[in-house]
């Protein structure tokens, strides 16, 4: 690799990384101003113009509020806890082409950081370590209620990792990679893979509600029955962390189903206008993060409109329904291939 490759992939590193940050701070202050909306609210409005300087002064306040460790945990993993949930959630943007490519001298610079030919399984693998972090955070601050909230975070999003990864078997069975650029490639003009998977996506989509302990899947932080979940003990920006990483996983999740189901970069039509490859690159990016804005937007819409299951009834759901219909979809999306003549 040249040093200009290199340098390109540093600044593009640095720049998902910013990106998927600023995102997540913002996603708080648009979280709140959704909710103040359903509910008839103001929501924020003081800290500069229509509140938009909010996330920099929570930011700020998480700085400077008094950080506690307590004297009865282990100090090292109450530490490394909050840190593997940030590192896990920064980690999955690394795989996700954000456009097609830039031309600049005669030479292609494509906007992915780097493109794995099991960039699938890439993802599935980092965020299964992201439990991790849930599990030490809790286990670490020795107090019963972290412990039970751990224990109720990481049963649920093992449970609900099960049924997304069939969910998406069928997708792979279609496309024939698991390469995430090849997916999003193979997606151009209206070919998008939702209008062929329709019930994967949903299933998909589902889980993804349950891998980011969102309503009504917040059962590991919900505050009536567990006083605060597993991160009752943390303060400061080790709670930041852990909260930070929550709106990151949204977003890269938005992310995933944009990019896996409805043709991530691809803009229909966009060929008769626009010929220019850069500016096909640069639209094509603008058209993803709308997408990736609309499922943010599902998710805090679909936070303050559900009611929040039961534990029992979140379980059953994930292992008596969800996996029984996903090897379902995998055994009928092998049958109509094989009906189809795409596999004999």
């Amino acid at each position: 690799m040249e040093w200009g490759d290199i340098i390109y992939k540093s600044i593009l590193v640095v720049c998902v990384f910013s990106v998927s940050l600023l995102v997540a701070m913002y996603s708080t202050y648009a979280e709140r101003k959704i909710a103040a909306f359903l509910q008839d609210r103001l929501g924020p409005n003081r800290a500069g113009p229509f509140g938009i300087l909010q996330p920099v002064a929570d930011g700020v306040k998480m700085f400077m509020k008094e950080e506690i460790i307590p004297d009865v945990s282990n100090k090292a993993l109450f530490i490394i806890g909050p840190s593997v949930a940030m590192f896990t959630a920064c980690m999955t943007g690394v795989v996700i082409p954000w456009g097609t490519e830039l031309v600049i001298g005669g030479k292609h610079y494509p906007l992915q950081v780097t493109d794995v030919n099991i960039g699938i399984l890439y993802l599935f693998g980092v965020v299964s370590i992201g439990v991790y972090g849930i599990m030490i955070g809790g286990w670490a601050s020795n107090n019963k209620y972290s412990l039970l909230g751990a224990i109720r975070a990481s049963s649920q999003m093992i449970s609900y990792e099960l049924a997304m990864g069939l969910s998406i078997v069928a997708l792979i069975m279609m496309t024939g990679t698991l390469s995430v650029r090849e997916i999003a490639a193979q997606q151009v003009g209206w070919h998008w893979n939702v209008l062929y998977q329709p019930f994967g996506c949903l299933l998909f989509m589902i889980c993804a509600f349950a891998e980011t302990n969102r309503a009504p899947f917040d059962l590991p932080e919900c505050e009536t029955e567990l006083v605060g979940g597993y991160h009752t003990e943390y303060s400061s920006m080790k709670l930041g962390f852990y909260l930070f990483a929550e709106y990151i996983n949204m977003f890269i999740s938005s992310a995933v189903i944009a990019t896996l189901y409805f043709g991530g970069y691809n803009m229909p039509f966009i060929g008769r206008w626009v010929h220019d490859p850069n500016w096909m690159a640069i639209l094509g990016t603008v058209f993803f993060f709308c997408k990736i804005f609309f499922f943010i937007f599902l998710f805090m819409w679909v936070r303050w409109t559900l009611p929040r299951f039961r534990y029992d009834q979140l379980m059953n759901l994930g292992w008596k329904i969800l996996i029984p219909l996903a090897l379902l979809h995998v055994a009928a999306t092998g049958v109509v291939m094989w009906l189809t003549g795409q596999i004999h």
